[in-house]
């Protein structure tokens, strides 16, 4: 990936999406950079046992190859003993807050940047890792500019991305869409029109898995509001500094929301199935189109046929009539990072830092980038070892600008707000009353 990748990362609008990695539910994995154990001078060296937490439970190539590093790890260094959670990652936000709530954090953990890093470290319940930055120049020089900004608090910085993760791509199928006689749509008029011309005839115009409640805000709304808003109203609005979430805008960005909804754009019961059930009915066919995040792709990879990649075209969201949101952008942040927890302390951090630097070293990054999965350090694609929809995703990531994730810039409360207000909204709820719903929650929860 070039430095020159054009972004617009903050430390307010990066966030999470996505909810977005995935593997099988073994909890071992793979390749230990740096990981050699170092020389003892004769002397024997005392086993030190770390926990690690992580949500790499899927078959998608991602998560095999993260656990593939995983495991390497643990051969490389018979002294250091890894205590493993492996929690599928529609469960993993909630299982993580409720130990911070309880103030027992992992010594190693799958962590996001924006409101998730910034409300740990205030609740001082992660470490800062310059000093391990500090000390490998090499690899952290290697990162695409602005990487670390979601994970940086003041001077302090408290984890590495291990990917880029764009979440609001608008993957579609070229033989659906020509066999219907439709093009890309590139404004919402062309949208609304390709919805009725495949609802006329029995096909999904567009797949959603919303049963986690994330996906349509993480990879519909949060592009399609800046279309509406502009970045620059959503940053007031989560600070409550000069504009609201009652404010006009937004319920106009609900409202092109709701149009969707109501116009049928998804398959009936999509409350009720996950992104990745999402993700291989539109690999199979069965919707023409799909909004979904940079995740996707090592899950196709895994997944789908040669003939259904060949198939698969990728682009930004329509345009929306008189929006002061960018057009050519995509919904986005730098992935996720390993967390340093409170009480990895002497030995821990020791072990801690060395099973950092093995899962978001250089040698990880090349492996993630290999398995299709997006990165945010700088590395050229070698198209060979990966799908031509990845190269395609890649190339267009790489002329857009990234504009804030909801989720990674409100409290916890208001993303949580906007995720079930979504749902609500997509059964027929009413726009003004859910914007409501979602400005009390972000403004308690800045008021506390």
């Amino acid at each position: 990936m070039k430095k020159t990748l054009s972004v617009f990362l903050t430390v307010t609008m990066m966030a999470a999406a996505l909810a977005a990695c995935g593997g099988t539910s073994d909890n071992k994995g793979g390749s230990a950079a740096n990981g050699n154990k170092p020389a003892d001078g004769g002397k024997k060296e005392e086993k030190v046992e770390i926990s690690l937490w992580h949500n790499f439970t899927g078959d998608d190539q991602r998560a095999v190859t993260m656990r593939e590093i995983i495991t390497e790890f643990e051969k490389a260094n018979p002294d250091i003993t890894l205590d493993i959670q492996a929690i599928p990652p529609d469960g993993y936000k909630t299982r993580l807050k409720t130990v911070a709530a309880a103030n027992e954090m992992p010594d190693v953990f799958i962590m996001w940047p924006g409101a998730m890093t910034q409300e740990f470290a205030s609740g001082g319940l992660i470490q800062p890792v310059n000093d391990l930055l500090d000390a490998n120049k090499e690899w952290t020089d290697g990162f695409i500019d602005n990487a670390f900004g979601g994970f940086t608090i003041d001077d302090s910085i408290y984890s590495a991305p291990m990917s880029l993760t764009p979440t609001s791509i608008l993957y579609y199928n070229k033989s659906i869409l020509d066999d219907n006689g439709l093009s890309v749509p590139k404004t919402w008029d062309e949208l609304m029109n390709a919805i009725e011309v495949l609802k006329a005839k029995d096909i999904t115009p567009i797949a959603l898995g919303n049963k986690a409640a994330w996906v349509a805000q993480s990879s519909i709304f949060s592009s399609l509001a800046d279309r509406v808003t502009g970045s620059e109203w959503f940053l007031k609005a989560s600070k409550q500094d000069g504009a609201s979430f009652t404010d006009p805008e937004f319920v106009d960005a609900l409202n092109y929301m709701k149009q969707l909804g109501d116009a049928g754009a998804f398959q009936e019961g999509f409350n009720a199935i996950d992104h990745t059930q999402m993700e291989m009915m539109f690999a199979q066919g069965q919707s023409a189109m799909m909004i979904d995040g940079g995740w996707a792709l090592t899950q196709l990879a895994a997944n789908a046929s040669e003939e259904a990649i060949a198939q698969m075209g990728a682009t930004v969201l329509p345009s929306i009539p008189g929006g002061k949101g960018e057009a050519n952008a995509l919904a986005g942040v730098v992935g996720v990072g390993l967390g340093l927890g409170k009480d990895a302390t002497g030995s821990k951090k020791d072990a801690a830092h060395k099973l950092i630097l093995a899962m978001s070293g250089p040698e990880a990054q090349k492996r993630t980038l290999e398995s299709n999965q997006l990165v945010s350090y700088d590395l050229e694609i070698d198209t060979s070892k990966v799908t031509p929809i990845f190269a395609e995703v890649y190339n267009l990531v790489n002329s857009v600008q990234l504009t804030p994730v909801y989720d990674g810039v409100l409290t916890s409360a208001g993303a949580d707000a906007v995720n079930n207000g979504l749902q609500e909204l997509l059964m027929g709820g009413d726009p003004a009353a859910i914007a409501k719903k979602i400005q009390d929650a972000q403004a308690k929860a800045l008021a506390q």
